[in-house]
């Protein structure tokens, strides 16, 4: 480490030694010697690029949570179609899951999983059909997501007549919830079934339901849940079916989640750092990071923690002014991280480094 020791301080900081793994042996020798074999293998393999990133990233979090930290969890695009429940809800029954931030279409797509996981289909050569073939999958009821097809009639339409029905009842009492408090219900009331071919614990909402964790829905009405009851709300001059209409309001909204943020963050954070573990970007991940940042310069509260950490894992460049592509630095600047927040980017597949991170948080 000679060589090192005339670098300036501030980029020797940036500078880790290679670790003494002459002793360790092979890969297998490690794996037969440790009480945790997937972290095991982990530690000896994933060692530079993204690897090496995804490792620090975990035990960054691993140290967080032994500290007595918390973890905020962010869910992007399909992640839910993709089963990110069969590592999340694991995450969540073990308490190492404080809260989740959801796109509203993950949000249902996990509900969705529940219900229909047998009737789901699995194309890994997706970029090979034609249009022809995608518009007769059309017609199938089959909705594709990447290389999974969504069954709508066994999943949307199951439980559309419920959450209407408590939509309606809603406005009859003059009642508002939030779209995840209406969802919940679905469990709390035993009004839908887990597919008989499916594991109900590899559902991350269910999860959330029995350890009664908030979840966070901004946007909820970009979502077919969400379509579906803003046309029950329209009433305008394309309406043909005039049998339900109902009141906007009875719907909880983005604004009243952020607000609610407020309250949730003060509060846990009096005792406790929380860390932001991002699964892919946008809306699901700016709406709630943003709330420490609005603490201070909107409300003005002159004694806010700031994140304590930020792990993100997305494949999306730095570039266009993409929220998803920017980086922890850029963060700072917009008051989001500080100086002393912990940031790591991995530039991954959210459904190959996210895996990684579980098992080490599970000391599997």
């Amino acid at each position: 480490m000679k060589k090192f020791e005339n670098l300036s301080p501030a980029l020797r900081k940036f500078i880790l030694p290679e670790t003494d793994i002459s002793q360790l042996g092979t890969v297998s020798d490690l794996v037969k010697k440790s009480d945790t074999p997937v972290s095991a293998f982990a530690e000896r393999t994933l060692r530079h690029c993204n690897g090496g990133s995804t490792l620090q990233a975990a035990l960054w979090l691993k140290e967080h949570l032994a500290n007595g930290g918390k973890i905020v969890v962010t869910i992007a695009g399909a992640l839910s179609s993709f089963q990110v429940g069969v590592t999340l809800a694991e995450l969540i029954r073990k308490g190492k899951v404080h809260l989740v931030s959801a796109t509203a279409a993950n949000h249902e797509e996990s509900y969705y999983r529940y219900v229909a996981h047998s009737h789901y289909a699995y194309i890994p050569r997706y970029t090979e059909l034609t249009p022809e073939q995608e518009a007769e999958l059309r017609d199938a009821g089959l909705r594709r997501i990447t290389d999974t097809f969504l069954p709508e009639d066994e999943s949307v339409r199951i439980m559309e007549p419920h959450l209407c029905k408590m939509w309606q009842d809603a406005q009859k009492k003059g009642e508002r919830y939030f779209p995840h408090e209406y969802f919940r219900r679905l469990y709390a009331e035993k009004l839908i079934r887990p597919d008989p071919m499916a594991n109900a614990g590899d559902c991350w909402t269910y999860a959330a339901y029995e350890k009664n964790i908030p979840i966070v829905i901004p946007g909820f009405e970009d979502s077919t849940m969400g379509n579906i009851f803003a046309s029950y709300t329209y009433g305008g001059k394309w309406r043909t079916d005039k049998s339900i209409l109902l009141d906007p309001t009875i719907m909880k909204g983005g604004l009243e989640y952020f607000t609610w943020m407020y309250d949730w963050y003060m509060e846990e954070s009096k005792d406790s750092p929380i860390a932001f573990l991002q699964l892919g970007g946008g809306i699901a991940a700016d709406f709630p990071i943003c709330v420490v940042p609005s603490l201070k310069h909107d409300l003005q509260h002159k004694d806010v923690r700031d994140w304590a950490g930020f792990v993100e894992i997305g494949s999306s460049p730095m570039s266009y002014g993409s929220y998803s592509g920017a980086g922890g630095k850029e963060k700072i600047t917009w008051d989001k991280l500080s100086t002393k927040s912990y940031f790591q980017i991995i530039q991954s597949d959210v459904t190959v480094a996210f895996p990684w991170i579980a098992a080490i948080l599970l000391d599997l």
